[in-house]
């Protein structure tokens, strides 16, 4: 007869411990099994470990790799636009860096997930955190608000001249623009800018812990 995953419905072989494509523990029962027979060696702390995460090594790596990959992400282009693909790739090697110390390596995609947003998470709070910090100090400390300022004038036109041509109700643009000139509307506009980049980077992170997770989980099949 053959094997199916319960969760997923793919085909599982009959010495896999975790279904191949979803991660999901296989336990077996025989007629010969007897009442409280314990499992085959292979097993053991087998299902515990595949689903659940040890967070105290995992953040380990998350602070290690985290941190510094939240550093690049809050730098100005051209070298933020990979910020992306940057904090995935840093997600997909902190679970992979977890993994070489787990007995069995194995990891099920939840799991990876799981990591990958904490690493997003802490990834986007140094990247917004720095940002915050050196938009501050270049304002008040350096006296460089001009810089912000020409940058804010050039935008403002541009979003003014596409509501013109996109037929905006001229009173509805003199409202928007009276909100974007005020000090408000500006510090809006940047709050949300910086929640939105947040949000990229844990949902890229969280993606890129479980890619990691099935890529490696389908090459590191316990053994028997």
């Amino acid at each position: 007869m053959e094997l199916t995953c319960s969760r997923c419905h793919q085909t599982v072989r009959s010495e896999d411990c975790f279904c191949p494509v979803c991660g999901l523990p296989q336990i077996l029962y025989t007629a010969d099994s007897a009442e409280g027979q314990n499992q085959p060696e292979n097993w053991q702390g087998a299902v515990r470990d595949a689903s659940q995460v040890e967070w105290k090594p995992a953040l380990r790596s998350v602070l290690a790799l985290a941190i510094p990959a939240g550093l690049f992400c809050s730098l100005p282009s051209p070298l933020g636009v990979f910020g992306l693909l940057l904090m995935s790739g840093t997600a997909a090697w902190v679970v992979a860096l977890y993994m070489r110390s787990r007995r069995p390596a194995w990891i099920t995609i939840g799991a990876g997930a799981r990591i990958g947003l904490v690493t997003g998470i802490v990834g986007g709070w140094t990247a917004a955190a720095i940002t915050g910090a050196t938009l501050f100090a270049m304002r008040f400390w350096l006296h460089q608000g001009s810089v912000f300022d020409n940058f804010w004038q050039t935008f403002y036109q541009q979003v003014t001249q596409q509501w013109t041509t996109m037929g905006v109700d001229p009173q509805s643009i003199a409202t928007l623009q009276k909100l974007l000139n005020s000090s408000e509307g500006r510090s809006g506009w940047v709050l949300v800018a910086m929640a939105l980049l947040m949000a990229a980077l844990i949902l890229f992170a969280a993606a890129g812990g479980a890619i990691s997770a099935h890529l490696l989980a389908r090459t590191r099949r316990p053994s028997n």
